[in-house]
């Protein structure tokens, strides 16, 4: 059930009007969000509804554990919280790829097996949730938050359906403290939550979904048709398509959470603008940037203990993260070249100082095109198209794919990281004392104005697969 879709709509406004119903019996909402987010989830596959709360129970059962024995704390926290979390991840998502690996790596020692090779379904959004559950018996852990008080708040903080299967991972000491409270939703919240809903749409069902469909899956299904103007083309529309992609689900998700009372963190802060790789950590899937740097880059070191153990630091962390993207080696040189350029980064900083020694301009056309060369590692299904992709760039061809369209869209993507910041938020601060009809009439605008100029169908976001 996607979030841009007919039975979603009718999903959502059934879940509105009878959670706001139960306003004043905070237990019997929260109760309610429970069932339907797992109705939700189970559209996909109601079986996996079993391990999302089994994965729950496992983390309020260890937060527990380690409030009320402090000094088993550690033993519980990595033995039990951390590692059982990381198997289930482990299971689900790579079993596979290892096994495949080790088949290959004994073939080539002439030690041929027929290895065990599970038809393993992966769950959705199982990364982002057992990255939830994580962050939360860390944070216990560390004293940053204090256990839920009742396995209910610990079941919705890891199933609440608007973050559910793409994030953005909402921190145990955000999410619980509202949970504890019945929430409000006022006039500011709402137009905010609409104005989200509308926008998020708009990327996701009108730029996304046109330059996938049209210029982006048949360039890297097969770059060898194509010359050099459509396979740039090509990659620029990937990136304009994998923001609008995800960025529209966090909008979604942060305004479909504001409907029900509730706040979500920022996702995206115009990464395209950055000047610098970690610039744009800073501001790329935050939720996720800020995870790992406080859940494996500082429990790894940091940089306490110098500049050569900081290098190496940032570089596992963002290798790990290319892994958690998925389990295929383009992922991991995806992440490894994210690292590298972090570690320039920081030499360049250490013997030139903070000071900008490129213009502000030329860092940011650098930054965008190294993102860009990521982003065909991470687009490619195998490195033998990802090397097509790069060697096309240099054959000249007729443009078959770019159209004037296509030209728009990756303009238009592109020029919205020069709108003001926090854009969004200001216009809903504006409309807050437009009458409720105007207001109605202005998203019902909206709403249909995207349903006119859409293509048709609506795939599913690409972040559903990690």
């Amino acid at each position: 059930m996607l979030f841009p879709t007919l039975a979603f709509g009718v999903f959502f406004l059934f879940v509105y009007f009878t959670t706001w119903s139960l306003d004043r019996e905070n237990g019997k909402r929260k109760l309610f969000l429970l069932l339907a987010s797992w109705f939700f989830y189970a559209q996909w596959d109601w079986r996996f509804v079993a391990l999302l709360i089994a994965s729950a129970v496992l983390n309020w059962g260890v937060a527990a554990l380690i409030a009320q024995r402090p000094e088993q704390r550690r033993a519980w926290l990595v033995g039990v919280g951390v590692a059982v979390n990381l198997i289930i991840l482990g299971f689900f998502k790579y079993y596979g790829f290892f096994v495949e690996q080790a088949g290959e790596l004994l073939a080539r020692f002439g030690w041929e097996r027929d290895l065990p090779l599970l038809q393993i379904v992966l769950p959705v959004g199982v990364s982002f949730f057992t990255f939830q559950g994580i962050s939360y018996v860390v944070d216990v852990h560390r004293g940053k938050t204090p256990p839920a008080k009742s396995l209910l708040d610990v079941m919705l903080l890891m199933s609440f359906f608007p973050h559910l299967v793409a994030g953005p991972i909402v921190r145990a000491s955000d999410l619980l403290p509202q949970f504890e409270r019945a929430p409000r939703l006022t006039k500011v919240m709402a137009t905010h939550g609409l104005l989200l809903i509308v926008w998020g749409l708009f990327k996701k069902t009108v730029i996304a979904s046109e330059l996938s469909v049209n210029l982006v899956d048949p360039v890297f299904f097969d770059p060898s048709a194509y010359g050099a103007v459509d396979i740039a083309a090509a990659v620029y529309a990937y990136a304009v398509q994998i923001y609008c992609d995800f960025s529209a689900y966090s909008d979604m998700a942060i305004g479909l959470a504001a409907l029900l009372g509730y706040s979500f963190p920022r996702n995206f802060d115009q990464p395209y603008r950055a000047s610098s790789m970690q610039s744009f950590w800073r501001r790329w899937h935050i939720s996720l940037s800020s995870w790992l740097r406080d859940y494996l880059y500082v429990p790894l070191g940091g940089g306490r203990k110098g500049l050569f153990a900081s290098c190496v630091n940032v570089f596992i962390t963002m290798v790990l993260g290319g892994l958690w993207h998925g389990a295929a080696w383009t992922f991991l040189a995806w992440g490894a070249l994210h690292g590298g350029v972090q570690v320039v980064e920081r030499l360049g900083r250490a013997v030139f100082g903070d000071r900008n020694i490129l213009p502000a301009v030329v860092g940011v056309l650098l930054t965008f095109h190294i993102v860009c060369l990521g982003w065909i590692l991470f687009r490619a299904e195998t490195f033998e198209l990802a090397l097509a992709m790069l060697e096309g760039l240099g054959r000249m061809g007729p443009v078959v794919m770019l159209t004037p369209l296509s030209l728009v869209l990756i303009a238009g993507g592109l020029a919205m990281h020069w709108l003001p910041p926090r854009a969004i938020e200001g216009v809903a601060e504006r409309l807050k004392t437009a009458p409720a009809i105007t207001l109605g009439l202005l998203i019902g605008a909206g709403i249909l104005l995207v349903e006119a100029v859409r293509p048709e169908g609506v795939a599913p976001f690409i972040y559903f697969q990690f």
